[in-house]
């Protein structure tokens, strides 16, 4: 840890020789092998291997090294030489390993066979693949299918995506949540809403034509580096980039590229932010009123002396409606009641406007800083509100961007993984399949843990993930898990959700997108889709862990051959020889979307998948977009109080989702542990805690649940007043169930109301 001004942070830049380290170290501990340096050099490059880690986009013209720290140590972390054996389950009873780290656990490697739960000996015992499919499609055959649950990480490929959604409508339900439901449904909703298109509107070419970036709540330094590339090209040309975030997040500071000798000889980065607002948590929508309150001011003192105002009064007149509700909601929200609620002075917003009304073309990035909050819908409608204003949603060199996780999260949603049957393709289940779907809404991952807890959920299947260490309300849903007659959990590695199991559980270990992937018909491609909508190939060379790996494919074409009657039109075994008839099924289903698919799989860059608002064709109620008048300036639903704080769960850049590769938060300058309360020196004095003092959290909900976290050591550093932050998973625990975001139930882990008990 660095101390400066009596608070923790490090010292440098992001990027650098600290990322270099950090790549090294993670090469040394898992890898052997020189194939491992060789799939890294294709990684994220046209006809090679697509990255495991974040969404970000794959560029048509690659760099010599197109992946960035947290992006090799994924591949390093999927290519490790370490075996999780037979053996490795022979020595150790799961009530053992439930004692082990997230870390320690992960860090045994590639699990190697098929294992089924022996409950009597408390150990995994291995079997063989025919066996784990009969028993687990008799147990599903056996089942009401709207008791059971198949969820989805987002990891997946569109091609395994496709059939799961399948295999789970053939078998009777639409109980389909995701890794999206944690982390970007809200995006979804609100987007759907708002502009009639799910997902965001700008495509890579739109950043070399911007004249501004706004940022709210992403961290790219840690959560998608290589946009830190063009950031840097963004900033380097003059683009004027403001970010409003609680936390500080080196990356949207300053960048040192390793890609560039002279800055690596030298140290000199390039300034990412012009200015950084360091909002409260929950302050946002407060803030972007601010910003669009002062654009209103200026366009009505400039119009009544009879010059242009600064609004885009045509595109608002053609495109929009509701846009007198809200400019009225604005003109009367005073300018106390916006910096109570933001955390932010006037000044400070009047200098972000000021950036906003020069630029002619603004693109709006955000992250799940927007998304997960109790009103996090309103959080992304208030962002749209500030780009409508000025038309800049639906023409080059502007939109609006959501900065997705998990590699191909967005993508599954694409291809069916849904439980709202409105979005899921029916009549070409229908046409394609001769079958009757399911029409009922199924559970989306909040639904699923209530209808766990309640007892009516009777089975689980998870393709990929960590489902019960993600998840709020850990200690109750552990305990209510083992009540669950089947677990089925699909994966590479060991994790804390393989170790609690229902009373028929298996652990079905599956080759990794880094590993070669051959079938009956030969090597397999798989596809999948970044943040700004395009679809990549995937095709690697690398000899898989273990001779006993099925592909994720293979394993969901198993599960359902033998769990579902024949069906001539559904051909499990010929979509497992050849990956590319399914591809044939998805443009088939979604002819707009995926024209020619075969023949675009290895576009360079990718190839576009059509959005309609990017074409100013709003595909909602009204068919324009929409401008939403908030009721409430704060996205938090419980009321400040002494002695109340707001908990932002955040991750380290030594980690990808649940997946933790090591202890060193390096741009946070926090090494050597992750049972941390970070909190600034000002409400540390007024709590009357010292540096280093280790304390427990405490929910204060109000719901009267006791939730818990203890051990964690008071560490300075520079938030908002009333604001602390610590690692997600770690303090899961401490999210109610029911603290979501009432339109997409995504968790509220930005704001988690809490106590510090020392």
């Amino acid at each position: 840890m660095s101390k400066d001004d009596d608070t923790t942070q490090y010292d440098g830049a992001a990027g650098g020789w600290g990322s270099v380290r950090g790549m090294l170290s993670t090469f040394r501990e898992e890898a052997d092998s020189p194939a491992v340096l060789r799939t890294l050099m294709r990684q994220n490059k046209p006809g090679g291997f697509m990255c495991t880690s974040c969404a970000w986009t794959k560029p048509a013209h690659p760099h010599p090294f197109e992946f960035c720290e947290n992006g090799a140590k994924a591949t390093l972390w999927e290519l490790t030489s370490h075996r999780c054996t037979p053996d490795f389950f022979a020595a150790h009873t799961v009530g053992e390993l439930k004692g082990w780290t997230d870390h320690d656990l992960e860090r045994q490697g590639r699990l190697t066979h098929p294992m089924r739960y022996d409950a009597a000996s408390d150990r995994y015992l291995p079997c063989s693949w025919e066996d784990a499919f009969e028993e687990i499609g008799a147990e599903l055959a056996a089942l009401d299918p709207r008791t059971a649950v198949f969820y989805a990480s987002g990891h997946a490929s569109l091609e395994t995506a496709y059939l799961y959604a399948l295999f789970a409508r053939l078998y009777g339900h639409n109980n389909l949540p995701d890794s999206s439901n944690m982390c970007h449904e809200t995006t979804s909703v609100a987007l759907k809403a708002v502009i009639g298109a799910p997902v965001g509107t700008v495509a890579p070419d739109d950043f070399g034509q911007c004249d501004a970036i706004f940022f709210f709540g992403q961290n790219t330094g840690s959560n998608s580096p290589r946009f830190l590339h063009t950031l840097q090209e963004c900033a380097r040309r003059g683009v004027r980039i403001v970010t409003f975030n609680p936390v500080r997040e080196k990356g949207l500071e300053v960048f040192v590229n390793p890609q560039h000798p002279h800055e690596m000889l030298t140290g000199d980065g390039t300034r990412i932010s012009c200015q950084y607002h360091q909002v409260t948590a929950g302050g946002d929508i407060a803030a972007m009123l601010g910003l669009c309150k002062h654009l209103i001011a200026e366009d009505d003192r400039l119009r009544a002396d009879g010059r242009p105002g600064v609004l885009d009064h045509g595109f608002i007149a053609e495109h929009t409606i509701g846009f007198a509700e809200f400019a009225a909601m604005a003109r009367n929200t005073t300018w106390e009641a916006i910096e109570a609620a933001s955390g932010l002075a006037r000044a400070a917003l009047l200098d972000a406007a000021g950036v906003y009304m020069a630029a002619e073309r603004t693109i709006g990035i955000y992250g799940m800083g927007l998304t997960q909050h109790v009103h996090g819908f309103e959080n992304v409608a208030g962002f749209v509100n500030l780009l409508l204003l000025k038309g800049n949603i639906g023409r080059p060199g502007a939109g609006i961007s959501p900065v997705r996780g998990h590699s191909n999260v967005q993508g599954q949603r694409t291809v069916g993984i849904t439980e709202k049957p409105e979005l899921a393709p029916m009549d070409k289940y229908r046409e394609l399949f001769g079958f009757e779907p399911p029409g009922e809404t199924g559970m989306n991952t909040v639904d699923a843990c209530e209808g766990i807890l309640a007892g009516r959920v009777k089975a689980f299947v998870g393709l990929g993930g960590n489902f019960l260490r993600a998840i709020p309300e850990q200690a109750a849903m552990e305990q209510a898990w083992t009540a669950l007659r089947l677990t089925v959990q699909i994966a590479t590695k060991l994790n804390r959700s393989h170790l609690i199991n229902g009373r028929v559980a298996f652990l079905l270990p599956c080759r990794g997108r880094a590993e070669e992937d051959v079938q009956e018909s030969g090597p397999q491609t798989v596809t999948m889709e970044d943040s700004l909508s395009r679809i990549h190939g995937s095709f690697s060379t690398h000899e898989p862990a273990s001779p006993h790996l099925l592909s994720e494919l293979a394993i969901v074409a198993g599960l359902a051959k033998a769990t579902l009657p024949p069906n001539p039109k559904v051909r499990w075994d010929d979509w497992t020889a050849d990956y590319a008839a399914v591809r044939d099924l998805i443009e088939a289903t979604y002819p707009d979307q995926f024209k020619d698919f075969n023949k675009r799989v290895f576009t360079p860059g990718g190839f576009h998948r059509r959005n309609t608002a990017r074409d100013r064709i709003w595909k909602t109620g009204s068919g324009k977009a929409v401008f939403t008048t908030p009721t409430m300036l704060s996205a938090t639903s419980i009321a400040d109080a002494p002695g109340r704080y707001r908990l932002i769960t955040l991750r380290s850049n030594d980690q990808f989702n649940t997946t933790i590769y090591g202890y060193s938060d390096r741009l946070r300058g926090i090494e050597g542990r992750r049972n941390v309360l970070l909190i600034n020196p000002r409400d540390i004095e007024r709590a009357g805690l010292a540096d280093g003092q280790v304390v427990a959290l405490e929910s204060d909900a109000g719901d009267g649940t006791h939730r818990e976290v203890a051990g964690l050591m008071v560490t300075p550093f520079d938030l908002p007043d009333g604001c602390l932050a610590g690692y997600y998973p770690e303090l899961n625990p401490l999210v109610p169930l029911w603290l979501h975001d009432i339109h997409s139930k995504t968790p509220a882990s930005k704001a988690v109301p809490v106590r510090i008990r020392s």
